[in-house]
């Protein structure tokens, strides 16, 4: 596994064949998300979506102790104090967030620990949410003064459901991972010292199948969630006669005529 720093020694990107894992590193603060961090997060998504050899992207905190535990809340005298500093945060914070939720390829969230505020932001962010035994949901804003966009308000509805999202929000309380997997914030639980192993087996799944499959999907999954005036069908279409055009429509004919594996090669 090789290991890359882009932006920040707090966001850390791990590569393993096909996959690859951004670590949020700032275990001290529970991998609470500073600006740079954001950004960071932004540059490594940026990369990654251009690497063709890249399949798939895992979303983990270091330490475990937390995913994410929201905003780094010691930064806000300094990056959020006036009106200019509020809308420059947010302006990069909601763009990692979308950068996540608009990537084109499968992304996992890896979730050990607490999953707080923005954590839960970019995990629903995520198509699939692994998380441990031992971990919690919360999203703490009204203990805090801070105020949700519409978007990060709507993501959370169309995720989990209003009475759901309602809950979590309004309430501000910890909710046990058992509750999380019931509203339908992950999608699965396993035992903290299965979860590593757990996810790179799902990785590893996503990523041995048809590459340009996972595109067509993601690309109807991402326009699905827009305005239906703002949908680009026919971008979806593309991608999908691209998927029976290809050479690995034929190798997964093959394979399965021969009864063997495919070996899919993203063309």
């Amino acid at each position: 596994m090789v290991v890359t720093d882009l932006s920040s020694d707090k966001i850390l990107l791990l590569r393993d064949g096909h996959v690859a894992e951004i670590v949020f590193n700032n275990p001290a603060r529970h991998n609470a998300m500073s600006l740079s961090m954001w950004q960071g997060l932004s540059d490594h998504l940026s990369a990654l979506a251009a690497d063709d050899t890249v399949r798939v992207v895992v979303l983990s905190g270091a330490g475990g102790k937390a995913f994410v535990s929201g905003a780094d809340i010691s930064e806000f005298e300094a990056q959020r104090s006036d009106a200019d500093a509020v809308a420059h945060y947010n302006r990069v914070s909601e763009d990692a967030e979308a950068a996540v939720a608009n990537f084109p390829k499968p992304v996992i969230a890896k979730i050990d620990g607490y999953c707080l505020g923005g954590g839960v932001g970019l995990a629903i962010g995520c198509d699939i949410r692994l998380c441990s035994d031992g971990s919690r949901f919360a999203i703490p804003a009204g203990k805090l003064g801070l105020g949700y966009s519409y978007d990060g308000v709507a993501k959370l509805i169309d995720t989990i459901g209003a009475p759901s999202a309602a809950e979590l929000f309004l309430t501000g309380r910890v909710f046990q991972a058992d509750e999380a997997l019931q509203m339908g914030l992950v999608n699965r639980i396993v035992s903290k010292a299965d979860l590593a192993q757990a996810a790179s087996a799902l990785a590893e799944t996503i990523a041995d199948n048809a590459p340009l499959t996972m595109r067509a999907f993601k690309a109807a999954k991402i326009e699905h969630g827009k305005d239906p005036h703002r949908r680009d069908r026919d971008r979806v279409d593309a991608l999908v006669d691209a998927c029976f055009a290809s050479e690995d429509y034929a190798e997964g004919r093959a394979a399965f005529a021969e009864r063997r594996k495919p070996v899919f090669r993203g063309g």
